[in-house]
């Protein structure tokens, strides 16, 4: 059973309707979820013996974490802006109908990061990459133009840092990343992960105006504190987080189903 989200879509390549097509012809049932849908509620009830999910990366995590619940495999489809967890995968971001074969391929387990009672695929952010989400979040909502640059730009001029405390040691930083595996971090970009299945989480603070350069710390574990409620990012989708934010990483929760390998 594959769930496709129309409104994760980048307007390249097939639309949500070629895409169940595609599904359909493999076998495989597809629903496009209609705005107001509940992806998760669906999921739960589904007749299927294989999960999947076609959207950027909040959209696969919620029926992932479905997957895990139920114990069963599950496909991942990227057919949104952001698909990082895709291609930290191995996948073709850029031919999500090829992603479809994968419902006939070999299951492979991944961690999963989890936060309070939420599970997450990529990570956890807080600062200046949360305060990016929100404000493009609402603008998108009021439907203006550039709604991204514009919040780039916003965070930007906020100069107040994140203060925290992580596992008691107080945090003074513009950005507090908590990663589900470790990544590869620049100027302003996640980068990739090598590996899905080391079993940690990784903690990167950054300081300055700009943040060049990252504090690591890695762990099974973290406790994150703070005054006050903090905006928050999981995976992409803004969100708001009440301290103490308890974080930990379910080693090899998720099957999932990656392309076949060759027969040699």
């Amino acid at each position: 059973m594959l769930f496709i989200n129309p409104r994760s879509g980048t307007g390249r390549g097939p639309s949500a309707d070629e895409l169940r097509a595609g599904a359909e012809r493999r076998g495989i049932e597809a629903r496009v979820l209609d705005e107001g849908d509940d992806a998760v509620g669906l999921a739960r009830e589904a007749d299927t013996q294989i999960l999947g999910a076609a959207g950027g990366d909040g959209s696969v995590a919620s029926v992932a974490a479905v997957a895990v619940e139920r114990g069963l495999p599950f496909v991942c489809v990227p057919f949104g802006t952001r698909n990082h967890f895709a291609r930290d995968l191995g996948l073709d971001i850029d031919d999500p109908v090829r992603a479809l074969d994968t419902f006939a391929g070999d299951e492979r387990r991944v961690d999963l990061g989890r936060v309070g009672e939420r599970r997450f695929l990529n990570n956890v952010s807080l600062g200046l990459y949360a305060a990016l989400v929100h404000r493009r979040e609402h603008h998108r909502r009021r439907r203006q133009a550039l709604a991204g640059a514009r919040a780039f730009w916003l965070s930007l001029r906020d100069r107040a840092g994140v203060w925290a405390r992580l596992d008691g040691e107080p945090v003074r930083a513009r950005i507090l990343l908590v990663a589900n595996n470790a990544y590869d971090l620049s100027l302003f970009n996640v980068g990739e992960r090598q590996r899905l299945d080391g079993g940690r989480l990784h903690a990167y603070a950054a300081e300055g105006w700009l943040p060049r350069h990252w504090r690591e710390r890695s762990g099974e574990r973290f406790s994150i504190d703070a005054p006050a409620t903090l905006e928050a990012a999981i995976d992409g989708e803004p969100t708001h987080l009440e301290p103490p934010i308890e974080l930990s990483v379910e080693p090899g929760a998720l099957r999932v189903l990656l392309p076949r390998a060759p027969v040699r």
